[in-house]
Formats: C-alpha cells, sequence, structure tokens
C-alpha cells in the first residue's frame, strides 16, 4: 500500500471520529486492510448510528474520495466536478448548511491539493473555495489541516450621488419657457399685449400659483424614496439561544433569541424544511425586530429571521453575522442613515417594497441594492452567492 493512501485514510478516520465525537485511536488497526467505504461504515456503527436516509448519495462522494488522485497535478477534473456540484448547495449533503460526514470525508482528502493551488487557480473555483472556509470554519477537525486563507472582499463605502435641487430645476425649467417665448412670432406677442387687466392679473395668478402644484409631486417622490429605505427596518444582530419544532404546524421552528434585551424575543420561522433545531442552537441570525408581533399558528411571533434562497428555493440558510458581532447591535448600511420604524405599518407595506432590493452578491455577502449589511466585525453573509433574501 501506497505511503499517499495510508496517510490519506488515517486523516479521513482522525476527521470523521472528530465529527462524530469518537476517539480514533479505537480505529488505528482497521486503517491498513480497509477500503474508505468500510472504515466509514464501522465509525457510524460503533456510534450507534443508522446509515442515512441518503446512504446512495453519501457512498458517491466516498467513491469521489477514492479516487481523488494523489498527484495533485492530476487533480483539476475532480476539483471542476466538485466545484459544479457546489454551485447550487451550501454543503454536498445535509440540511441547508450542517456539514455531514461525506463532507468530512471530501474535505479531508482534498485539502492537501486545494491549499498548493494558486490565487488564479483558486479564483476559478469558486464554489470549492466558498464550501471549504465555510467547512473549516464550521468544524473542529483538529490540528491535521493547514487553515486555507482566501483573499476577502474589502469594501468601499457607496455614497449616494445627491439629488438634484428642486430650485435648479425651476430655474432650468424657467429659462426653457423664456427662450420659448422669445421665439414665438411677434404677432403673438402683440396679441398678449391686447387683453385685459382682468387677464393680466389672472395670467399672473396662474404663474403664481404653478410652483405650488409642482410641489406635490416632489414631496410624493421624496415619501416613495423613504419608504423604499431599508433604514426603516430595525435589523439586529441575533443569538438564538433554544430552537424547537412548532407544536402544530411541520414546517415551523419556534427559536428563542438573545438581541440584547432583558426578556429573549421568542421568533417563528418557515426553517422546519432546511434546517433541525439543533442546528440552530447557539447560531448568530441577522433579525428584524420592528416587525408588528403576532401570533404563527397561535404561537406569539416578535421578529423575522432574514435568510438567503437560492433561486427554486431548495436550499434556505439565515443570513450569518461575523465571528465577534455582539448580540443587539444594529446592522449598518454605508451611506444610508435614518432611524427604523417604531414598528412597521403592514398596511404601508414597507418590508414588501424593500426586500426586492435584498441580494447576497457573487461572494455571498448580504446587501441592500449592492451596499453590505456591516457589523462591528464585518460583513453578514451567507454561503449561497446570487441569492434573494427574506
Amino acid at each position: 500500500m501506497a505511503t499517499g493512501d495510508l496517510k490519506r485514510k488515517q486523516t479521513i478516520v482522525s476527521s470523521l471520529c472528530k465529527h462524530i465525537s469518537l476517539d480514533p485511536k479505537a480505529f488505528s488497526s482497521q486503517v491498513p486492510g480497509n477500503d474508505i467505504k468500510t472504515l466509514y461504515t464501522s465509525i457510524l456503527k460503533s456510534a450507534g448510528k443508522e446509515s442515512p436516509q441518503n446512504n446512495d448519495e453519501v457512498m458517491k462522494w466516498i467513491a469521489f474520495a477514492e479516487s481523488f488522485p494523489s498527484d495533485s497535478k492530476a487533480c483539476s477534473g475532480h476539483l471542476n466536478e466538485l466545484n459544479g456540484a457546489l454551485a447550487q448547495k451550501s454543503v454536498l449533503l445535509g440540511n441547508g448548511f450542517t456539514p455531514s460526514e461525506a463532507d468530512v470525508i471530501v474535505f479531508s482528502v482534498i485539502h492537501s491539493s486545494v491549499i498548493g493551488l494558486s490565487n488564479q487557480e483558486k479564483e476559478k473555483l469558486p464554489h470549492v473555495m466558498r464550501w471549504m472556509d465555510y467547512i473549516q470554519n464550521r468544524e473542529d477537525l483538529g490540528a491535521h489541516f493547514e487553515k486555507i486563507l482566501l483573499e476577502k472582499p474589502v469594501f468601499e463605502p457607496q455614497i449616494a450621488k445627491p439629488a438634484t435641487k428642486p430650485e435648479v430645476q425651476a430655474n432650468a425649467k424657467g429659462a426653457v419657457q423664456n427662450t420659448q417665448t422669445a421665439n414665438k412670432p411677434e404677432a403673438e406677442n402683440n396679441a398678449k399685449k391686447s387683453d385685459s387687466g382682468d387677464n393680466k392679473k389672472k395670467t399672473k395668478g396662474d404663474k403664481e400659483a404653478a410652483p405650488e402644484k409642482k410641489k406635490e409631486p416632489e414631496k410624493e417622490a421624496a415619501e416613495k424614496d423613504k419608504e423604499l429605505s431599508v433604514s426603516l427596518l430595525n435589523i439586529q444582530v441575533g443569538l438564538i439561544r433554544k430552537a424547537w419544532k412548532h407544536p402544530s404546524a411541520d414546517s415551523l421552528l419556534v427559536e428563542e433569541i438573545d438581541v440584547g434585551e432583558a426578556k429573549l424575543r421568542q421568533v417563528v420561522s418557515g426553517l422546519a424544511k432546511y434546517c433541525k433545531p439543533e442546528d440552530l442552537t447557539n447560531r448568530r441570525v441577522a433579525l428584524i425586530t420592528n416587525v408588528k408581533p403576532g401570533k404563527l399558528r397561535d404561537v406569539m411571533s416578535e421578529g423575522l429571521v432574514l435568510c438567503a434562497s437560492n433561486e427554486d428555493h431548495s436550499v434556505v440558510e439565515p443570513l450569518l453575522p461575523p465571528e465577534g458581532a455582539k448580540p443587539g447591535e444594529r446592522v449598518s448600511f454605508s451611506g444610508i442613515d435614518g432611524k427604523p420604524e417604531d414598528v412597521l405599518n403592514p398596511k404601508k407595506k414597507q418590508l414588501e417594497k424593500i426586500t426586492p432590493n435584498l441580494f447576497t452578491d457573487e461572494k455571498g455577502v448580504a446587501t441592500f441594492k449592492g451596499i453590505p449589511f456591516m457589523t462591528s466585525a464585518g460583513p453578514c453573509t451567507s454561503s449561497i452567492p446570487k441569492a434573494s433574501i427574506k
């Protein structure tokens, strides 16, 4: 047996045991004479776990790991295949964003090849790099793997262009009117001179009334812009302390979330299809805290957890504030100031007008019209690039 193959299997066994909380020494004698599939089955059995429902998918990725070339120069085809498979997924297998045993096995196998790639080669594998960064930060796999350093996006404040002043618009319009008057035929101008004094007063009155009519559309436009501003939302960093299944709705979960207040907020979210309650415990989220409280299937909800989803909504996950962001701090947007509403008015449909402008960029950074969701520790992100946020 080649030394490289033996070392690969030892690394996989150690990582799997770390993932499942077993002692890898108990399987050291099994490593030399068994393949990855047999070792995986043995570890799963020792942990008292049954074969997962998607066992065929697990075996597919174990076969991928078995066939992955030891020579890093020959692995580009396999990495391209993995990159394509991850284009619409947060993880290979799991509930939305929870790494599975298959993720741990594949990560363990390809790590040594990926860490040696140049920056240019890494840029050609955006989904692989995003996935590996997520696994290495989510899973504690011991000291086997050197940290893969990625170039993080640098955010430059986007300063909105100042709106054209009403006085400038009025002057410009007046100049056009004066030019048009000067160009009119002399006979027409003379005819106006013959108007009675009453008509002159009426005309003068009409001209004075005109600016008042112009103000109304400008006021309406300003109100419309205000309604579309993300500053109306009070988006805060929250930490889920506890989560459980809704007692009367299979698609809903209930969470108790710390937002720096004396009392935890209870929130109902439609996440049961995408993650388990234990996956959400002690997870940071971005929470809208000024939505109107109300009951969802008889359970009170006092907020809205913002989630990213891919195009067909097959993958959904809560936005992730960075480590170091404190519960309760408000998410900000560079160049956008304004005080949030005390409570959003459902009749004005403010939230519905704002959410079409919320999305993640190609690197998974959450944005409003391209401006990042920022905290004191950095931007909120998602493992789903170019996703809608609601």
